[in-house]
């Protein structure tokens, strides 16, 4: 990673490959999952539309410019439309998932695309190109050193979907390489998002997709008026995963080959339920066993074989997982996610609600969940929950 500049970087072969993309040419099955993406895309934003964290948003920026913000009267200009439906896309955690990095691609790509689109008068053949170029760069980004960035503090979200979202609006903007690579070059610097957020259950979270989103609008314009940026972002010395995620190496041929031909992005999941990817399984489980007829209350111990990497998002600390101090923290809680599947009958939006989590019956039978780590666990080739129950 530290050696002399190459001749050709790999943001230089990605933008070539970003502006060989033909909306007529792509696969059938890439064009529906882009369909799926936007359509889930528009339902999160007008569901999320009245939230409190939403009311603060609107109320911080500036309304006044050509472009929608999804469920909201007021329009504004394309960085604050991306802001906001950024924001509302990831705001419940229902968003759509690859796991192999882990990151949310729809959630700052899509709300980016759609505002360039409508501020600039782009087709939508544009904007498809915009959203798969996007979706698939950022895919592909967070396999270059999975699981890495999170691990290092960092949300690999608002990391790498900054520099998706840049690549999706360069894209959908029609930019040529030079304006792509300055671009993307940039767009390294604009990138952000600690993770401190899990602590008390800030609403930061929700925040770096709509950032992410609004970041990608500025560096693709930036690019678009030629302001010089580095081209080596993913060879340096100081290149972008030595600052995000501790690393003085990765895959890079992982973000190049096969781009266009191969799409990774066809691996994105969508979720059943309005809670964090990995705790599915373990929601389906706790649904069946309570469809057996037991009883919260006659519940001695559950025991859960879990993955590795599940361990730093789902498990610890343990005892704050046990008694989340708000309902955003409760979405990144096995134990609690487990309890309230198995109370309610479900995890769907009023299950996270102030309500639940100081509702005494769930809190109880979360503080009796315990894991322990399963080393032949297939994760993140497949989630899987396993649970035992002593009555």
């Amino acid at each position: 990673m530290n050696a002399p500049s190459p001749a050709q970087s790999a943001a230089e072969i990605l933008a070539d490959k970003v502006a060989a993309l033909q909306a007529e040419a792509l696969p059938a099955a890439v064009r529906e999952r882009a369909e799926q993406l936007l359509i889930d895309v528009v339902g999160l934003c007008v569901a999320a539309r009245n939230a409190d964290y939403m009311r603060s948003v609107i109320a911080a920026v500036d309304a006044g410019g050509p472009c929608t913000a999804i469920g909201h009267a007021a329009t504004f200009r394309p960085e604050t439309a991306a802001l906001i439906n950024g924001t509302a896309t990831h705001g419940e955690d229902f968003d759509d998932t690859f796991e192999g990095g882990p990151v949310h691609s729809s959630a700052t790509v899509i709300p980016g695309v759609l505002a360039a689109c409508e501020a600039f008068g782009r087709d939508g053949r544009s904007a498809l190109i915009g959203i798969v170029a996007g979706i698939e760069a950022t895919c592909r980004l967070s396999m270059v050193r999975p699981k890495a960035i999170h691990k290092s503090g960092f949300h690999p979200t608002s990391v790498l979907g900054t520099m998706g979202t840049t690549l999706a609006v360069c894209a959908a903007l029609g930019l040529n390489r030079r304006q792509m690579v300055d671009a993307f070059g940039n767009a390294g610097s604009f990138a952000s998002g600690i993770i401190e957020y899990l602590a008390e259950g800030a609403w930061t979270k929700r925040l770096h997709t709509g950032w992410a989103a609004h970041a990608g609008i500025q560096a693709a314009r930036f690019g678009q008026q030629g302001f010089f940026g580095p081209r080596t972002v993913l060879e340096g010395t100081l290149w972008l995963f030595n600052g995000f995620a501790r690393s003085a190496e990765g895959d890079n041929a992982v973000l190049t080959e096969g781009f266009g031909e191969k799409w990774v992005m066809e691996g994105i999941t969508f979720k059943p339920y309005a809670t964090g990817t990995m705790n599915q399984p373990y929601v389906d489980c706790a649904i069946r066993l309570a469809q057996k007829g037991i009883r919260a209350e006659d519940v001695a111990d559950i025991l859960c074989e879990t993955a590795e990497g599940y361990v730093h998002r789902l498990w610890d600390p343990l005892p704050s997982k046990h008694r989340p101090p708000n309902e955003y923290v409760a979405k990144f809680s096995a134990p609690f996610n487990i309890a309230v599947a198995f109370v309610t009958g479900g995890a769907g939006l009023s299950a996270f609600t102030g309500e639940t989590v100081r509702d005494e019956r769930i809190l109880a039978l979360a503080s009796k969940v315990r894991y322990v780590v399963d080393p032949n666990n297939p994760y993140p080739k497949a989630y899987t929950g396993h649970i035992r129950m002593t009555l």
